[in-house]
């Protein structure tokens, strides 16, 4: 038990080392839609051209993640919208202009730019054939059609100014309500299995899918102004940094943001190649954006699954056949234990990685932790039924020649169970490959980083880019292990009947 609690402390401190970044580094963050990895892409491209070193977080999860993560200093930078922070950041607050939202920000030791120059608000949106068959051109119309079919993203599901306020002002009665990522609910919309979705108004695809926008005829949602948050010890480090990212303030008007999501998502050029574009001809500013390989690319995503994977299966491994002997030998402990872990494996995967957040923060450390939680049940329940259906003439004949409990467990009952033991580390390593895909949501990449970016711009190459690799390395996964078998498992068990 000693052993198992030093394991968990070295693997905690080797987690806070890795995930300790230079600190003359900047961070920059963005959110999962490509409105937010473009402008975050051109503040770090305005890094870049001050001579700085940075490093770039693109497509991580919601706004709780990076609020929080920039207040913990793990962020230094991010674009972020007026309206979100007032009605979900600070919902119970009364904020009713942008200068007494900078002054609470500052509480926070967290500074603001002036509106980028476009407003970028939440729309109620469906397709032009069916609103003009319907006659619904605002959102009390919605009213009348109780069984139309709504596909929200996962966040408005939940935030202080989506779904749940919505439904109350406007009294809307529908129950076919679906939560679902932003991107995949245009392809919904356009097969027509939801009727009704959220937009973001400077969305491409509005145009792009000829989608009615209903009005706001009861003035729920507000204005969300594009605007950047930053740490006010970065200005203090960089002030020159921060001054050039404030002349943003006011260039990026509605129709130029629309035209550059338009160019990523409908036209496939990519944010690097549209946010130099932008910094030339709006700030005069010369950038030379690296075009990564597809080689590079999959070379650094193999790197960062790889690491995933080998260092929590390691350690699930060594904490996890103690805790399965433990579980063997003291059956009380055991069903603590064997609860415990069961528990643990009912918590859905991104969830597991959400909770560990506020422990690790983002990146390589939360991840590592959560692939270890997630890998400990098979490899604790395969270790304990292996050891526990040793025949029980064996170990009394065991016990009949005088061998001492320690070298019965290690002479007899582990080799025998040892089929059970690499059963039980085989599954766990599949499911570790499988669910380190999610990763890339907190910053810690991995062939989770092409998947979602393929889902957000609707390019199934990318999709692929990700998804074949992984299922490739689960293949390769369980053929090493059939190879290991033949080295770890005694002769006899392995013969065939």
């Amino acid at each position: 038990m000693k052993r198992t609690s030093i394991t968990v402390g070295i693997l905690f401190l080797f987690l806070s080392i890795s995930n300790v970044s230079s600190s003359k580094e900047i961070v920059v963050g963005s959110k999962t839609f490509t409105e937010s990895v473009i402008l975050g892409e051109i503040i770090k491209q305005i890094v870049q051209q001050q001579g700085l070193q940075v490093k770039y977080l693109s497509g991580l999860g919601g706004t709780r993640v990076l609020w929080n993560s920039l207040k913990k200093g793990e962020l230094d930078i991010y674009p972020e919208y007026s309206g979100t922070l007032i009605q979900e950041i600070f919902s119970d607050k009364i904020i009713d202009d942008l200068e007494e939202l900078s002054e609470e920000l500052q509480k926070y030791n967290i500074g603001m730019s002036r509106p980028l120059g476009f407003n970028n608000t939440y729309i109620i949106g469906m397709k032009k054939n069916l609103a003009s068959k319907l006659k619904v051109a605002n959102i009390s119309d919605l009213r009348r059609y109780p069984d139309l079919r709504f596909g929200f993203s996962n966040e408005f599901m939940d935030r202080a100014d989506g779904w749940p306020s919505l439904k109350k002002i406007y009294n809307l009665s529908h129950k076919n309500v679906k939560g679902l990522d932003h991107d995949l609910a245009y392809r919904g919309l356009e097969s027509g299995s939801i009727d009704v979705i959220d937009l973001y108004s400077t969305d491409a695809e509005i145009d792009y899918y000829s989608l009615a926008t209903l009005e706001d005829d009861l003035n729920h949602f507000p204005q969300y102004f594009a605007v950047v948050l930053y740490r006010k010890d970065i200005k203090k480090k960089y002030p020159k940094v921060i001054s050039t990212i404030l002349e943003l303030e006011n260039k990026i008007t509605e129709v130029k943001m629309i035209k550059m999501n338009s160019d990523v998502k409908i036209k496939g050029i990519s944010e690097s190649n549209v946010a130099s574009q932008y910094l030339k001809s709006a700030l005069s500013i010369k950038t030379n954006p690296v075009q990564v390989s597809v080689f590079s690319r999959f070379s650094k995503n193999t790197l960062d699954h790889l690491v995933l994977v080998f260092i929590s299966l390691t350690f699930a491994i060594i904490i996890a056949i103690p805790l399965g002997i433990i579980s063997y030998k003291y059956e009380k402990i055991g069903k603590f234990i064997l609860g415990v872990v069961g528990i643990i494996q009912t918590i859905p995967s991104i969830a597991l990685l959400v909770f560990m957040i506020p422990l690790l923060g983002i990146g390589l450390a939360p991840a590592i932790v959560a692939l270890f939680l997630y890998s400990l049940l098979p490899i604790v329940r395969n270790t304990y039924s292996g050891l526990k259906d040793v025949p029980v003439q064996i170990k009394e004949s065991a016990v009949a020649i005088g061998l001492p409990s320690t070298a019965r467990l290690t002479l007899i009952e582990i080799p025998i169970a040892s089929r059970s033991i690499l059963s039980g580390i085989k599954t766990s390593a599949v499911i570790n490959v499988g669910t380190a895909t999610l990763a890339a949501l907190i910053g810690a990449g991995g062939y989770g980083q092409p998947i979602f970016t393929g889902i957000r711009l609707d390019n199934m190459g990318l999709i692929l880019e990700g998804a074949v690799p992984a299922a490739l390395l689960a293949l390769l996964v369980q053929w090493l292990f059939g190879l290991l078998e033949k080295v770890f498992v005694p002769k006899g068990l392995r013969l065939k009947l």
